[in-house]
């Protein structure tokens, strides 16, 4: 890698056509004429401060972007959906390159189950808002970005008050109903969006909402029934495996910024980490979508958890209601006789890390519960549970199915219970 001096002195006119307006020892005086006059910078790289030239030096020399390009990106406005597996690569990257604004909106805070794979947060700032251990380390990156945090879930609500404020959307969330909503927010507000996902092994990504293209419902009509596809906590994702789809759609949104190569949009990229393979899928709008179509019929934002089956109080309720109980309910149950029957339908390493054992739960993962269905009492209350209720929901509905009557599922799962009555247990 070139010296600072060495870069000066190899590309002089990179920084400024007349030689000497920075020094070959990069020396805080200012360069002076023959006659004593100060020298006038080029004016492509007018309003540019010293530290901007050194920092930008590799995007000044690079095509499509130079003093121009940089001015672009410092005059744009970026928001980011999500602080965690995604967001890490992508606030990163665009604060790095010299995006004027960047906005995080998230509401979580920093967990230690998080840092496998969410860089932007480390050790020291578990506990804290995600927004704000974001900031901190941007503004070590590049203390001239405007990071803006919003600790807040973006809904219908705030969703079209927030995203107006900029120019283009990075989605990094991690659920159903926010893209749903993000996607629609921007195609009412006529914003293009970046979208990504990963599961486990694979990742995708894509443009929405540029020009003619589809909009994520044009791919995504409707939303999986809930718990059909497993959330990270569930499934599990390789760590670098967001790493690799952000820094995709951080290169996706500096291109849009930019006005320059052939973007993601009308293509959706999948990426498998195993087999390490990309493969492309063009799409096309739908002329019946909903929000982008013909004749729209979605013109305001709706209720995405409703949407998407999820009630808006829990994330273990499904399309088909089934019985619930509460935490509360389920140890004031486990007092009294016929007692319930716990039966935990998490993964092992799960169940590892913490589990109600000691309460008389058993363990009969989700995908061995029905070869193992005879294990079952049929003589008193089934309880279920998982992490957060959302597999526990599709177990019970499932067995009421299958002629099991008296079957409860527990409201927000284990989480729940560490939470409001044993938060010693070990959270995950």
């Amino acid at each position: 890698m070139l010296s600072t001096k060495t870069f000066v002195e190899r590309f002089p006119g990179t920084f400024y056509s007349i030689e000497g307006f920075i020094s070959p020892d990069m020396s805080d005086s200012t360069a002076h004429t023959p006659n004593g006059s100060p020298k006038t910078p080029d004016s492509a790289y007018a309003g540019f401060q010293r530290e901007d030239l050194l920092r930008y030096a590799r995007h000044f020399v690079l095509p499509h972007v130079g003093p121009d390009g940089q001015r672009a990106l410092a005059e744009a406005k970026v928001l980011l959906v999500g602080a965690g597996g995604l967001g890490s690569p992508v606030a990163s990257y665009l604060c790095a390159a010299g995006v004027g604004t960047l906005g995080l909106v998230d509401p979580d805070l920093v967990d230690l189950s998080n840092l496998q794979r969410q860089v932007l947060h480390g050790i020291s700032q578990l506990g804290q808002y995600k927004v704000d251990s974001a900031r901190d380390r941007l503004w070590d990156i590049n203390p001239n970005v405007e990071v803006v945090g919003h600790r807040a879930r973006l809904t219908s609500d705030n969703a079209l008050e927030i995203v107006s404020g900029y120019d283009l959307v990075v989605d990094g969330s991690d659920n159903f109903p926010t893209r749903y909503l993000v996607n629609d927010a921007c195609v009412l507000l006529g914003k293009p969006f970046v979208y990504g996902a990963v599961d486990r092994w694979e990742g995708q990504a894509s443009v929405f909402g540029v020009g003619d293209a589809p909009c994520y419902r044009c791919l995504f009509r409707e939303p999986p029934p809930p718990g059909l596809v497993p959330s990270c906590a569930e499934a599990g994702v390789l760590g670098v495996l967001p790493g690799i789809i952000g820094s995709i759609q951080a290169a996706e949104a500096i291109k849009m910024i930019l006005g320059v190569g052939t973007g993601l949009a009308g293509r959706l990229l999948i990426f498998d980490a195993l087999d390490l393979s990309f493969r492309e899928v063009r799409l096309r709008a739908d002329p019946g979508c909903a929000v982008c179509g013909e004749e729209p019929t979605l013109t305001e934002l709706v209720d995405y958890d409703l949407f998407c089956g999820i009630e808006p109080d829990t994330a273990a309720a499904i399309r088909k209601p089934v019985p619930q109980v509460t935490v509360a309910e389920l140890e004031d149950r486990l007092k009294d006789e016929p007692r319930p029957f716990l039966l935990d339908v998490r993964e092992r390493y799960e169940w590892e890390i913490g589990n109600l054992g000691h309460e008389g739960a058993v363990l009969v993962p989700y995908a061995e519960v029905w070869g193992r269905i005879d294990e079952l009492p049929t003589d008193r209350p089934i309880a279920v549970y998982c992490h957060v209720g959302v597999r526990s929901a599709l177990i019970v509905q499932q067995l009421m199915e299958n002629g099991f009557t008296d079957v409860l599922n527990l409201k927000g799962g284990y989480l729940a219970w560490v939470e409001e009555i044993e938060p010693d247990l070990p959270r995950y």
